[in-house]
């Protein structure tokens, strides 16, 4: 059975234009999303689904110089491009991670990869309940509930979001939420903004440019030196429907 984790990724974004090729210790912000996940030892392979877009151009050649399997599809049509990519590399199990995650921890993805194969659940997600730092976040599901989704689902924020079907309608699909020892959700590791980077930024100046830290040595980090915190303190999430 073959596990995949596919990270979609575009170079469009409102607050933080060209982020996913923005440098991070002299590696773009999607290199290092790529190689976090490539550390995880359950997955079987790490690929990266982006648009038809010339603007994406960038992300197909970033991928074929660190030979990562790259899919192209429709930009607004999120889940198609998810479908269509699960097929090319014959996923039978899918972990979808986003390309603004510069912090992914491969620790975390293993274990939800192992709750997932353990539980056999339909659907399993560390964002339902959120626990860990914004920004680890990961769902997981098999090719055949992703096809059931694309078949299923008609609103366009189903489409765009991949995932909203199956957690809007908990009568059809059985849900595992995957959750932490501790709530460190108040955390933000994601990059959407400039104030995101550079915490990012400083984090990867402080622990090392190989990006082989953890997670927890972050939350290390950011206790003894708690002014980094404030680099992006008081960025709000954008909503799915902005």
């Amino acid at each position: 059975m073959s596990t995949v984790i596919i990270i979609q990724a575009r170079v469009g974004s409102t607050r933080l234009p060209n982020k996913v090729l923005t440098d991070i210790a002299n590696k773009p912000m999607l290199q290092r999303v790529v190689e976090r996940c490539s550390r995880s030892t359950n997955a079987d392979t790490v690929m990266v689904a982006t648009t038809n877009n010339a603007d994406d151009d960038p992300i197909v050649k970033l991928c074929e110089s660190i030979g990562t399997p790259v899919y192209r599809g429709s930009e607004e049509d999120v889940l198609d491009r998810y479908k269509q990519a699960a097929d090319m590399i014959q996923a039978d199990v899918i972990v979808r991670v986003t390309s603004d995650c510069p912090l992914i921890d491969p620790e975390i993805l293993d274990q939800a990869i192992t709750k997932f194969e353990e539980v056999k659940p339909d659907y399993a997600s560390n964002v339902i309940e959120r626990t860990y730092p914004r920004g680890l976040d990961c769902e997981i599901f098999s090719r055949s509930v992703l096809d059931r989704v694309w078949n299923e689902a008609k609103q366009k924020h189903e489409r765009e979001h991949v995932t909203p079907y199956i957690l809007e309608n908990p009568e059809k699909f059985t849900v595992l939420s995957i959750v932490g020892d501790t709530n460190e959700s108040t955390h933000r590791w994601t990059v959407d903004t400039p104030e995101d980077l550079k915490l990012v930024q400083a984090i990867y100046a402080e622990l090392g440019e190989d990006g082989a830290f953890d997670w927890k040595q972050i939350l290390d980090f950011l206790e003894q030196n708690p002014e980094i915190l404030q680099l992006n303190a008081g960025i709000e999430q954008k909503s799915l429907k902005d």
